[in-house]
């Protein structure tokens, strides 16, 4: 067996600002703010370490960026708060942990993997899951630190457009938002992980696909690692991030094959969004059906990051090769 290459992808979310609203200054933010992910995560790779500490700190960065709708950049509910889903899964073991609608840790992703592996459970939601991470104790931040000026006027916006009985225009950026990462380490074991604010004027207590293994977030050695963002609840019914996995394993298709065939035939059914995901062998695909998604691959080869079609950008030979 050839020596596994470290690589590492991310994403900021499906729902990008539409091309035509894009500021060459907003869209230089954003480039930026995914190179600091990769740049955290890859950093653990290139010195040997394992996959799970690559995505925890990928992820931990995109949680503290404002610009990305997790930990942060959390979009608000209906109701006027923030509610933050999280989850981590390691491929050597499947061991997994996740929370669901927590709001005061600074890192969302962080609470996941103390579930993981400081508790007896997979999954913790709502009060016992706020209990738990004060009882680890988890750095917290009050109200200030999540609320951004921008996310609050999407949701007046939306409640207005509610009020009024105006169709939904569509607003991708509005109705989607997560960000994630798979990575492969030299020892040739995966990880996932996925945080996310959720959808503007979610109803109160609504959990997506994040948190769900095998719809939002998956990783098993054998097949492949997985984060997706998009439409959360057409991922659940259709277990995307599974559907791969079998596919993989059972169906004898490729990562890429896998990936691109589950991402095309949600799409016809409301299941806009997409998915990274990255394989034993070190490749890496990156599909959406979306307008955009905020993505990047960290390697050897350096750091390209991408937000609509077309080749990622940054160090390193045409990025078309990655599946973009």
């Amino acid at each position: 067996m050839p020596t596994p290459r470290p690589v590492l992808a991310i994403h900021g979310g499906a729902g990008t600002i539409r091309r035509e609203a894009m500021t060459p200054e907003k869209e230089a933010q954003y480039h930026a703010g995914l190179r600091d992910a990769l740049s955290a995560g890859y950093a653990v790779l290139a010195r040997g370490g394992q996959a799970l500490d690559a995505v925890v700190e990928a992820v931990k960065s995109l949680e503290d960026n404002p610009l990305f709708n997790a930990g942060r950049g959390a979009v608000f509910n209906a109701a006027g708060g923030q509610e933050m889903d999280a989850a981590v899964m390691d491929g050597r073991d499947r061991r997994a942990g996740a929370v669901a609608g927590i709001f005061g840790p600074r890192h969302p992703v962080l609470a996941a993997r103390a579930v993981m592996e400081r508790s007896d459970h997979v999954l913790l939601a709502g009060a016992g899951a706020q209990q738990f991470c004060r009882e680890i104790g988890l750095e917290h931040r009050g109200p200030e630190w999540f609320r951004t000026d921008q996310r609050w006027q999407a949701l007046q916006d939306e409640l207005e457009r509610r009020r009024s009985g105006a169709a939904d225009d569509g607003d991708e950026a509005r109705r989607h938002g997560t960000v994630g990462a798979v990575a492969l380490d030299a020892k040739g074991h995966l990880a996932a992980a996925t945080s996310t604010g959720g959808m503007t004027a979610k109803a109160v207590g609504r959990v997506g696909d994040s948190p769900v293994f095998g719809s939002g977030t998956w990783a098993d050695d054998r097949t492949c690692a997985v984060s997706a963002t998009g439409h959360g609840e057409l991922f659940i019914r259709y277990a995307v991030a599974h559907e791969i996995d079998a596919r993989m394993r059972w169906g004898r298709q490729s990562l890429a094959e896998a990936a691109e065939a589950i991402v095309a035939e949600i799409a016809p059914v409301g299941g806009s969004g997409g998915l990274i995901a990255v394989d034993g062998l070190g490749n890496v695909a990156l599909p959406f059906n979306s307008s955009g998604m905020y993505r990047g691959i960290a390697d050897a080869e350096g750091l390209r990051t991408g937000i609509y079609a077309g080749p990622l950008v940054g160090a390193g030979p045409d990025s078309r090769r990655h599946g973009t």
